[in-house]
């Protein structure tokens, strides 16, 4: 029996533990607690929030209250054809079904009794939005801007967000804020805003030791914890789950380390996995991630300290991990940095490859993708076209106009400087295209044909090669100012500049199997009483691909949810019987 022979020196009851403090966790403790449940969460690392807490605070939920009270009604069957469409043979119906049916249902409960807010940009399209059932928009929506002094001390245990989609360690909201930070030496609005927003954020530097104008997944996670709070559930924070009890096939709470000491934790309805999937996990990396065979060719700007633990412990009580998905994580392109610091790190490329005057070139110096795809899409393409035994790496590639006017990488627009970038080596820079090519270590010949090819026919807003613009999704993430079309321009005039992209990703897919109430599943399918899985530790259910902006942090909310009503209603019946 797991964890029975493990000595503790004392014992905690409750009705739930919790083990992980992201979107997932934190939902389905809200959940359970506000339905009268006695809820403990535990957080491995020192600070909560996971990598919800790095993210960009979106969620991916059809048919919406929000989205509804903008006038967007989808046809019943829209949201399903097209994740069946997207899913394909992975098409989980009963969790499908399970996820539009309560996915709505959390937003409104969220909304109406805790300090979860959202908004929703009309024209934000799936990512697939041409694909059958795709939509413009009405299915992604963001988290709401959050005061960080509403949390009062908690607020020093929040997770940061990622240094590097940061300006002077400020977060960014989505959309229009991002904006006003691009045009601001073109527009005096812009300049205003920014000065402003700037100043405001200095002043909560000096005072509080952070920016406390939260956006963004910072936000979620505050809004969230925020939430917790109020309802009074405990939280331990440096206090990793070591194993779980399992008495007669059924979980039964875990051992905790806190303070040094083990703590026996008694659940009395079950236990709720959600400690954010494997992306540090090297030994499981080495067996489902084909691009990385030894496990260190991939780099995840996720928290270091999500090593599979849920993973683990579910396995130690009889779960079955998926492994049959055509990739076991979402995938995105990403960069790495020297910080100021000396500190490495992790630059995700969300939205440059898809402006105007950016292209993406292979060590053989060809295109080989659209660049304004989604980033699960482009790093596909980017194995797909990498040579056998080659590293896997393309190189972003743009000139001088460009690079001032809309940055590339961790590297900011103009008037922000260069110099640390290209000392480092982060930022490569050539005065000719061959020069570039040379620096970087591209093949001269072909990438100078492929520029030539490309400018061919960029000045009338046309990509003969692979259609960059084409598509809804590409458009969006341009430039609206610029055309014929946003996201194309020659690459003319040097100094010319290249960054060079690897693999990572934004969360794991493949994680615990569970049925359509977040239930663990043995290898029969059969529920493990008393264990439940959530977040990036629950098996995706978008079959290894990425439909839409918050794909990953949708279902979070949505099954953190359906697990805190499970425990409840169980409770219930329980208690009745």
């Amino acid at each position: 029996m797991a964890g029975n022979e493990h000595s503790a020196s004392e014992t905690y009851e409750c009705d739930v533990l919790v083990a992980g403090s992201g979107c997932s966790g934190m939902s389905a403790a809200i959940t359970a607690r506000y339905r009268g449940l006695d809820v403990l969460m535990v957080e491995k690392e020192p600070r909560f929030g996971g990598t919800t807490a790095r993210s960009g605070g979106w969620l991916w939920i059809p048919g919406t209250s929000l989205a509804k009270a903008y006038g967007i009604e989808e046809a019943p069957d829209q949201a399903r054809t097209y994740l069946r469409h997207e899913a394909g043979n992975n098409f989980d119906a009963a969790r499908v079904e399970a996820f539009f049916s309560a996915g709505p249902e959390a937003v409104d409960f969220f909304t109406t009794n805790t300090a979860l807010r959202f908004d929703m940009p009309l024209v934000f399209p799936d990512y697939h939005a041409e694909a059958p059932g795709g939509a413009q928009g009405g299915r992604s929506m963001v988290t709401r801007p959050f005061d960080g002094r509403e949390l009062g001390d908690l607020i020093k245990t929040l997770g940061m967000p990622l240094p590097e989609l940061t300006v002077f360690g400020m977060m960014l909201g989505s959309g229009k804020e991002i904006i006003h930070f691009m045009r601001v030496t073109k527009s005096l609005t812009s300049a205003v805003y920014v000065a402003k927003r700037l100043s405001r954020h200095l002043m909560d530097v000096l005072r509080y030791g952070r920016g406390m104008t939260l956006t963004n997944g910072n936000a979620l996670a505050g809004r969230l914890a925020k939430s917790a709070q109020d309802l009074k559930i405990p939280m331990w924070l440096s206090s990793p789950v070591r194993e779980l009890t399992v008495e007669n096939g059924a979980v039964t709470g875990a051992i905790v380390t806190r303070e040094g000491r083990d703590v026996r934790v008694r659940a009395r309805q079950g236990v709720v996995l959600a400690c954010g999937g494997f992306p540090h996990d090297v030994e499981r990396r080495k067996k489902m991630f084909p691009h990385a065979p030894t496990g260190a060719e991939h780099f995840s700007p996720g928290p270091t300290g999500n090593t599979g633990d849920g993973l683990r412990l579910a396995e130690g009580a009889g779960g079955h991990i998926e492994d049959r998905l055509p990739n076991a994580a979402a995938w995105v392109p990403v960069s790495l940095t020297t910080r100021k610091d000396g500190s490495k790190g992790v630059m995700p490329h969300f939205i440059d490859r898809a402006k105007p005057g950016v292209i993406a070139v292979m060590r053989d110096g060809k295109r080989f993708a659209n660049e304004g795809n989604s980033y699960h899409d482009f790093v596909q393409a980017m194995i797909k076209a990498a040579k056998p035994g080659e590293e896997i790496a393309a190189y972003l590639v743009c000139d001088h106009k460009t690079l001032r006017k809309y940055g590339l990488g961790c590297v900011p627009p103009f008037p922000m400087p260069l110099g640390h970038h290209l000392a480092s080596g982060y930022l490569m820079r050539g005065d000719t295209l061959e020069a570039l090519a040379a620096k970087a270590g591209i093949d001269a010949k072909a990438f100078a044909e492929t520029v030539k090819q490309f400018n061919a026919t960029a000045a009338l807003g046309h990509d003969a090669a692979f259609g960059k613009g084409s598509k809804a999704y590409n458009r969006y993430q341009g430039d609206a100012m610029h055309g014929p079309n946003p996201c194309i321009a020659p690459i003319e005039n040097g100094p010319f500049y290249a960054i060079k992209m690897v693999i990572g990703d934004l969360g794991t897919y493949a994680g615990i199997v569970t049925d359509e109430n977040a239930r663990a599943l043995d290898a029969e399918g059969r529920v493990i009483p008393g264990l439940y899985a959530a977040g990036n530790d629950m098996a995706s259910i978008m079959g290894g691909n990425y439909p839409g902006a918050g794909i990953t942090l949708g279902p979070a909310l949505t099954f953190g949810y359906i697990a805190g009503r499970h425990l409840a209603d169980s409770a219930a019946k329980r208690d009745a019987a």
